[in-house]
């Protein structure tokens, strides 16, 4: 079986794997159940000086990174079926559905952008899914594209030891994830709720969603309002 395949463009390939070398994306790589390259985006200048940008069209600050050099980059990459993911604050958010919906395909090619961002023709020509990590500015793509490919990593087959724990964790139901702990049971005078520790398994289900539906509702009223609006138009069970 192909392993999952990762493709980053980036000029820091240093960067790589770094985080995603250790603990259980750093094992998964080591076994083979994916894999990591790294292409250096400035090995395709056109220049002595290995430079890849230029001043922004119209003006203003900051440069812009050429199309025709990431390109060059991109197209010395074998797209088999891979999405090719821009990470830039100006993209569609990335989610637990999307990570899930990367997972089950072949793989994935991210390219990483710096300075003020990449020309927009090349967005368009090669066909990139913009995705942004969140509602704020990193120095670059590097850090996102770390995140996107741990986030997806780890719901690769065989990558986590009990995958029925990813059932629960927050976003997979909708939901934030309820509170956890473990021992000792008394803690610098605060205690483990006393229904986790009464082996009534209905009890112990039924605080865990209150938890979860109380944090969702406090935390993010957005993720509330989605959930509440999947409940309305759930087709009744039949039984």
């Amino acid at each position: 079986m192909t392993p999952w395949a990762a493709h980053v463009l980036t000029l820091y390939p240093e960067m790589f794997p770094g985080p995603l070398g250790v603990s259980l994306a750093g094992k998964a790589l080591g076994e083979g159940r994916w894999s990591l390259e790294t292409v250096n985006i400035r090995t395709f200048s056109d220049n002595r000086y290995q430079s890849v940008d230029d001043t922004p069209a119209g003006g203003g600050a900051g440069m812009v990174m050429r199309a025709d050099i990431l390109a060059a980059a991109l197209d010395s990459v074998p797209r088999q079926g891979r999405r090719v993911i821009y990470p830039t604050p100006r993209g569609v958010p990335l989610t637990q559905s999307l990570v899930r919906a990367l997972a089950e395909e072949p793989g994935v090619i991210l390219l990483c952008g710096r300075f003020e961002g990449v020309d927009q023709r090349l967005i368009e020509a090669r066909g990139l899914d913009e995705v942004s990590l969140g509602d704020f500015v990193l120095s670059g793509g590097e850090i996102a594209a770390l995140a996107l490919l741990d986030a997806t990593v780890r719901l690769l087959p065989g990558v986590l030891g009990a995958p029925e724990s990813l059932a629960e964790e927050s976003f997979e139901n909708g939901l934030l994830e309820y509170p956890q702990y473990t021992r000792p049971i008394e803690f610098e005078g605060l205690t483990i709720p006393d229904v986790l520790m009464s082996g009534h398994h209905a009890r112990i289900k039924a605080w865990r969603h209150a938890q979860s539906v109380q944090l969702t509702q406090h935390r993010r009223p957005d993720l509330w309002d989605a959930y509440q609006t999947r409940l309305a138009v759930r087709p009744p069970q039949t039984h």
